[in-house]
């Protein structure tokens, strides 16, 4: 009987380069405080956020995945033909059909490699890691794009006080592709359905359908019960994830959670118990909350600044609605 060759590829996988873009327009706390009712100083209170950086009202959020995805391919070296796969994460592409990574992927040469779009809001990114670690050890494929794109303002009410002015617009990309030794450790991943109001649209799009009258959906969150869950539900996945990468805390060298808020980050580094030597992303003080951008955009941006080098073991968590959660530890190129 004839059987079939499994498909075989890296013992292991990493990362080889980062490319990013942000939104081109800086907006402050006090361009935004008045329709909240609020202040500069309430917003940086609660958040940590000093300013956010928005996309113009023509761009895409393709245009934005786009630009960082170039970038990552020149940084590696790559001819972009060696991609075998386009995995984009967002939750603010308006199309149901065809993907956005598929349009990415001509975009920038990698034609015909594989593409799908990942809906995981702000763990989009994570999960992305998790399917290109996968793909490249399989040997489905040798060069893996991952891209994590939004553009929330699109999804903005500026009178909501929820969670409307944390957002930001921006693309982080990162090739992953074949090591001789481990650069990915094993992902810690989940979610939870029942919890899925916690952070959600107004309204789904059928309802613009039934009656105009409701309006373009926007996004909302119950900020106690997010903040809650986000500092205290998550410091466990990522002990999980540094234990099942065969390390401790005391090994970690950077740590990028997800650009949420300042406090949950603060409160993520106690419960986890990282040292106080540990470089932390903090990227959302003039960034702002990115989802599913945020973490590559905060890793990029210590690597570039040097408070992070080539080598250094860093601890990644990304989580939001869904609820969805993923982390693992990966070395940085």
């Amino acid at each position: 009987m004839a059987t079939i060759t499994p498909s075989i590829g890296s013992a292991y996988s990493r990362i080889v380069s980062y490319g990013v873009d942000r939104g081109v327009n800086v907006v402050t706390n006090d361009e935004i405080a008045e329709p909240i009712n609020s202040s500069d100083e309430w917003i940086q209170q609660r958040t940590g956020i000093i300013t956010r950086r928005r996309a113009t009202a023509e761009e895409t959020v393709v245009d934005l995945a786009e630009r960082a995805a170039k970038q990552a391919i020149e940084r590696s070296g790559l001819d972009p033909q060696e991609i075998g796969a386009v995995i984009m994460s967002t939750v603010t592409y308006f199309a149901q059909t065809p993907s956005a990574a598929a349009i990415v992927a001509d975009r920038v040469g990698a034609n015909p490699a594989a593409a799908f779009d990942i809906s995981a809001a702000c763990a989009g990114y994570t999960y992305g890691i998790a399917q290109a670690d996968a793909l490249v050890r399989s040997g489905a494929a040798k060069y893996v794009l991952v891209i994590g794109a939004e553009k929330m303002s699109d999804f903005i009410d500026p009178t909501d006080r929820s969670i409307s002015f944390l957002l930001g617009d921006g693309a982080g990309a990162v090739i992953v592709g074949p090591s001789d030794t481990p650069g990915i450790g094993p992902t810690v991943w989940g979610s939870d359905g029942s919890r899925a109001e916690a952070i959600s649209q107004t309204h789904e799009w059928s309802e613009l359908r039934k009656n105009p009258e409701v309006g373009w959906p926007t996004l909302r969150q119950d900020g106690p019960s997010v903040f809650k869950w986000a500092s205290f539900k998550m410091a466990p996945v990522a002990l999980e994830a540094i234990e099942a990468a065969g390390l401790t805390p005391d090994d970690i060298d950077v740590f990028v959670p997800h650009q949420a808020n300042m406090r949950i980050i603060d409160q993520l580094i106690k419960q986890i118990k990282l040292p106080e030597s540990v470089v932390v992303g903090r990227d959302i003080a003039d960034t702002g909350n990115t989802s599913a951008a945020s973490i590559p955009l905060a890793t990029d941006r210590l690597l570039q600044e040097g408070q992070a080098k080539s080598g250094d073991i860093c601890l990644q968590i990304g989580f939001g609605a869904g609820l969805v959660y993923a982390a693992q530890v990966v070395v940085l190129p």
